[in-house]
């Protein structure tokens, strides 16, 4: 009898063990909703002075939480690409900044979310833009997703391209599905139906596989230049064509939340929305809006910080706000603990940060730093607290005229010297305090030697 009960009791233990480490006793279905060039202040919950409605965000953020210190690694399209899906740094993959078309991209023997998430019965889609690689075996009919549509690279890559048309128009635009080009030259009417296109087919995909668990990668081409959006949102937000698309963008994730209601599987269901980086600046009123320093391919806060809004009904508090700081990096492994996945160590560059996701008590971020570079060139390293970031003396492009109509404005090459800013207080960092605390800048910078050291395909910047 004693025996009976000591085994009961541990199995007590250990179930509670389990529910612990794994919120539902379900595997969740994953909904990655991924911008391109989104800026931080482009949807209401992060603007309270929009010129446009952005509800179904607005609704999202009151389902679940909003997270205002989430960054990527590299702002910059492929690199922060390959950083959300494989949980590495740029400096352990070498996807630096943007690939250009039939470039050789992520190599296979990095293992993305799909391809860890598919032996744990998890069915898989990419919907939108790739861009880690336009080669046979880095597409991603390869690489773990059992359907893909979409396009292998950014839409700006084509002939009308307004900087070097020759030489991007020896590249047509394909449209691929499931491995075949089902488009030889995506066009301009092509793109106006993107967005739309793209919502359509990932509704599909969640419609067919809500009796089991499903991962849904949906990058959005938009709001990356050129523009364009469904005649339906030509005009309809007053506020131009940025406006326009997106609403259009806000329209897709409402019609995504719908599907996974109409499904029954909404409340076992993660839904992330983010954006690959800050805004393209350079082309002005085709670009997004962020209240911080700089922007895309900077390692300022405009570039590196993303808004971000996180959901999993029962397991996020509907309607909170987190002022915990986080990188993309971690998502991979968070998310592949959550669903089951056994993980090994020193597997990721990333952790698992759900205890910060979801607020636990006395929850702390288990990094030390985390690290920002510009193509190979390591910038600047944050406090993983999100406190404290220190830049490294680089040189940067930084904005003296924006952009009309699509065209891009113009920029010059100037120089941040050394310097140590305090986010909390000056997120726009504009008082450089590295005299004042000495002691917290030498920390930094030796976390900075700590990261050349580790990744050593890393440059020190110009």
């Amino acid at each position: 009898m004693t025996s009976i009960l000591t085994l009961a009791t541990t199995l007590a233990v250990l179930l509670s063990l389990s529910i612990s480490a794994y919120p539902n006793s379900d595997q969740p279905n994953i909904v990655i909703f991924f911008l391109d060039d989104a800026g931080y202040g482009d949807f209401a919950p992060f603007n309270s002075d929009l010129d446009y409605p952005t509800p179904n965000v607005d609704r999202l953020a009151a389902e679940g939480c909003l997270f205002k210190n989430f960054y990527v690694p590299q702002a910059v399209c492929s690199a922060s690409r390959a950083a959300l899906l494989t949980g590495l740094y740029p400096g352990r993959t070498g996807v630096f900044g943007a690939h250009a078309p039939r470039g050789r991209g992520l190599e296979p023997e990095f293992k993305i979310l799909p391809e860890l998430l598919k032996p744990a019965g998890y069915a898989t889609a990419w919907i939108g833009k790739w861009h880690l690689g336009d080669q046979e075996d880095t597409r991603p009919h390869v690489r773990g997703f059992d359907y893909t549509s979409g396009l292998m690279y950014s839409n700006d890559m084509w002939k009308h391209h307004p900087d070097n048309p020759e030489f991007w128009g020896k590249y047509p635009i394909w449209y691929w599905k499931n491995g075949d080009i089902v488009d030889e030259e995506v066009d301009a009417e092509d793109q106006k139906q993107l967005t739309k296109r793209y919502t359509e087919e990932a509704v599909q995909f969640i419609e067919k596989n809500s009796e089991h668990p499903f991962f849904l990668y949906l990058a959005h081409s938009m709001p990356h230049v050129p523009l364009f959006c469904s005649p339906e949102f030509e005009g309809k937000s007053g506020a131009g064509p940025y406006g326009d698309v997106t609403m259009e963008l806000d329209w897709s994730l409402g019609q995504i939340e719908q599907a996974l209601e109409a499904a029954g599987v909404a409340d076992n269901t993660i839904v992330i929305f983010t954006s690959d980086n800050g805004p393209w600046l350079l082309y002005g009123e085709h670009s997004g809006q962020t209240p911080f320093r700089e922007g895309k391919r900077t390692s300022f806060e405009g570039g590196t910080r993303s808004a971000t809004v996180i959901k999993y009904p029962g397991q996020i508090e509907a309607g909170s706000t987190s002022e915990a700081a986080f990188c993309s990096i971690d998502l991979a492994p968070t998310l592949l603990e959550l669903c089951g996945v056994e993980i090994q160590p020193k597997q990721f560059d990333g952790k698992n940060v759900w205890p910060l996701i979801s607020n636990a008590d006395d929850a702390k971020n288990p990094h030390s730093y985390y690290a920002f570079t510009v193509v190979k060139n390591l910038e600047s390293i944050m406090s993983s607290d999100g406190a404290w970031k220190i830049h490294l003396p680089h040189k940067y492009h930084t904005l003296s005229e924006g952009g009309k109509g699509g065209m891009p404005g113009k920029s010059y090459n100037t120089r941040q010297r050394a310097a140590l800013y305090n986010l909390v207080q000056d997120p726009k960092e504009t008082t450089n305090l590295i005299d004042r605390y000495p002691e917290i800048a030498a920390q930094l910078e030796k976390y900075a030697d700590e990261h050349f050291r580790k990744f050593p395909k890393l440059a020190a910047p110009e």
